[in-house]
């Protein structure tokens, strides 16, 4: 899906070429499959911390973060906080947000930020919706979703945390291209397959590919922005 009309003069200027897909879907499993043997995007670290992502979408998290101030970021799966610790030293340098992320259990030393607060437990169970309702009343809330990557799993997330955001504001699906877009990450259906019967129900939400700009992205099609 053609994203802007930059992209589109390119991509076609580069099929009058003879490539363009190929490449990107290649070097996109070349990259992620990488992680095998050490390298990729299981060998990323921010401030020290292990950062289990793609650079260019937290390229594009952190442009999302600037832009609008989000007062709460939300992220289910913690690993070892890299990516918390990421958002948190973001809200540093914007001056506003906090993060609170949710794990069934912490792995290691987790990284100590006074914007960051850790919840233990299944970012679907009772006990965790009812802390986060009552520390997101009346704030800009931002989620990213990265826990169990089952498709039943994801679809209940969906459900819960997309009651969380006010309009022109995000819920992001990571791991989406594990579904054989391009890359097989899981065994059966995960988060993709969660993204797509979550939409078919839902119309408040949109995938805004504008924020796969960056070409290739391990979360094509998750970037979801609520319109009404």
């Amino acid at each position: 899906m053609v994203i802007n009309k930059e992209k589109e003069i390119f991509l076609n200027k580069c099929k009058e070429m003879g490539f363009v897909q190929d490449i990107i879907d290649n070097f996109h499993k070349l990259y992620y499959y990488s992680s095998a043997y050490g390298l990729g995007w299981k060998n990323n670290f921010w401030m020290g911390v292990s950062i289990q992502k793609n650079p260019m979408d937290i390229m594009v998290y952190q442009e999302l973060l600037f832009r609008e101030k989000f007062d709460i970021i939300i992220e289910t799966g913690t690993k070892v906080g890299g990516s918390a610790l990421f958002f948190a030293n973001m809200c540093d340098i914007i001056d506003n947000g906090e993060i609170i992320t949710i794990d069934i259990n912490g792995k290691g030393k987790l990284p100590e930020h006074k914007r960051i607060t850790y919840l233990w437990g299944s970012s679907v169970d009772e006990a965790v919706i009812k802390f986060i309702e009552s520390r997101i009343e009346n704030k800009k809330v931002f989620v990213i979703l990265d826990s169990d990557h089952s498709k039943e799993h994801v679809l209940k997330e969906l459900e819960i945390y997309s009651q969380f955001i006010s309009i022109d504001n995000y819920l992001i699906v990571e791991d989406t291209n594990c579904s054989g877009y391009p890359v097989i990450g899981i065994e059966g259906e995960g988060p993709l397959e969660a993204l797509q019967e979550f939409l078919k129900i839902n119309k408040d939400f949109i995938p805004d590919r504008s924020l796969e700009k960056n070409f290739f992205t391990f979360n094509p099609m998750g970037f979801l922005k609520r319109i009404k």
